[in-house]
């Protein structure tokens, strides 16, 4: 039996493209942006733009493609993320970039939800985890490159501006030429509040200061990087060790959640952040190896922290709510990706580049507060209980179809949530 069915391959390279392009997108727009001498207010509404931007794309797209199809949304979505970037070349201001990049995340949203339908239709239950495994490798070592990518020319020039949007283009590709048929309606997302609150407080508080926290140095460690006056491959490798870091952590962390209280986990996971973010406020390093040492930390507490809640909020949902609970934690996510950026822009415009991280320090030190009399008001689940952790892709880079091929999802719930739609044959 083969490893993965080969119909996932192109498929995974069209991801790859798209995740290449995102990386760097995502960290050329920054740089370049305070090399401009746009406020740390404008860049900050960077990532809000693309957080309003993207959770719009995951509402709004299973709709869009049940009525043109998959191959029409997906080389529509391409050409709207190749058009931002490349106006934002022509356009250097920062009115003009956080529109753009707020086009750039509905793009990038409804790209990676057709993909990933396709890749839930290509994978057969048996190979569901195999695929959900190794998407989540191939969509990491694809951003990492995308952002490392940037060590290899100047910053200043239009370089990094076309590469993007070549591999935004390329990314058409694979699937555009392979897929011969429409596979299944997209999944659509949900916000059930009621049901999440009952089920986990924590889960809700605590997604919600993670989406802060998460986006605010997704969007500015660059900035902080060059304020502190790190050079263009030190921010590279700081921003890319962060991912990395919290990719790796998550496999120990989730060996620990899975035999303990989940919430004690998170508060020891945000309370080493929080000493970070104190170390990087009052030290701001200079030195290449204290930095990279600092961003290896920070990445591997905030990057492993929303599995942690995903699972946790799980352990206590109704049985076959995997999708919905997935669905509604990932919504509010967005909602704290918005106010994050926007939050650290305006700390970093009073207190400087420090201003980022007392950002993170407050979302960190509420989770905990928050997290410990939450464990003091409700015992844990029993061991029985608990549904496994499984590690899973950023949460700034997940939507619902990334859920639905979770191993945690179950087919009857996958199919409940699809959005049918009556559309014509796009290949009649």
């Amino acid at each position: 039996m083969p490893f993965l069915p080969r119909a996932v391959y192109p498929l995974m390279i069209g991801s790859a493209l798209l995740m290449f392009a995102g990386g760097v997108n995502g960290l050329i727009l920054p740089l370049r942006g305070s090399q401009e001498g746009f406020s740390s207010f404008a860049l900050g509404l960077l990532g809000t733009g693309w957080a309003m931007g993207y959770i719009l794309g995951c509402l709004v797209m299973p709709r869009t493609v049940a009525r043109v199809g998959h191959i029409r949304a997906f080389g529509a979505m391409t050409a709207l993320a190749v058009v931002s970037v490349l106006a934002s070349l022509l356009v250097i201001q920062s009115w003009a970039w956080v529109p753009l990049r707020g086009v750039a995340g509905f793009a990038f949203a409804g790209a990676a939800m057709i993909v990933e339908s396709w890749l839930n239709e290509r994978a057969e239950s048996a190979s569901r985890g195999r695929v959900f495994g190794l998407y989540t490798m191939v969509n990491l070592a694809a951003t990492t490159l995308g952002q490392l990518s940037l060590t290899l020319g100047p910053t200043s020039t239009h370089l990094f501006f076309v590469l993007a949007a070549i591999f935004y283009a390329l990314a058409l590709l694979p699937s555009g030429l392979y897929a011969s048929h429409q596979p299944n309606p997209l999944v659509g997302a949900s916000l059930d509040l009621p049901t999440l609150w009952r089920n986990s407080p924590v889960a809700v508080v605590s997604v919600i200061l993670v989406g802060v926290s998460n986006s605010a140095f997704g969007t500015l460690g660059a900035v902080y990087a060059d304020r502190i006056d790190l050079d263009i491959a030190t921010i590279a490798f700081f921003m890319s060790l962060a991912i990395l870091a919290g990719a790796g952590a998550q496999i120990p962390i989730g060996y620990l959640s899975d035999r303990m209280d989940r919430r004690l986990v998170l508060v020891a996971i945000a309370g080493v952040a929080f000493l970070v973010d104190l170390f990087l406020i009052v030290v701001q390093p200079s030195s290449v190896p204290m930095a990279l040492a600092a961003s290896a930390v920070f990445g591997a507490c905030i990057f492993s922290m929303y599995p942690v809640i995903v699972a946790h909020a799980n352990d206590h949902a109704p049985e076959n709510y995997f999708l919905r609970t997935s669905g509604g934690l990932l919504l509010l996510f967005g909602v704290g990706s918005i106010a994050g950026p926007l939050l650290a822009g305006v700390i970093m415009s009073a207190a400087g580049p420090s201003g980022l991280f007392i950002t993170t320090a407050l979302t960190h030190v509420t989770l905990i507060g928050y997290a410990l009399w939450r464990i003091r008001q409700r015992a844990a689940p029993t061991q029985e209980n608990k549904t496994d952790f499984v590690p899973v892709t950023s949460a700034r880079y997940s939507t619902m179809e990334t859920a639905s091929l979770d191993p945690r999802a179950e087919e009857e719930e996958i199919e409940e949530q699809r959005v049918e739609t009556p559309t014509e044959d796009e290949n009649g």
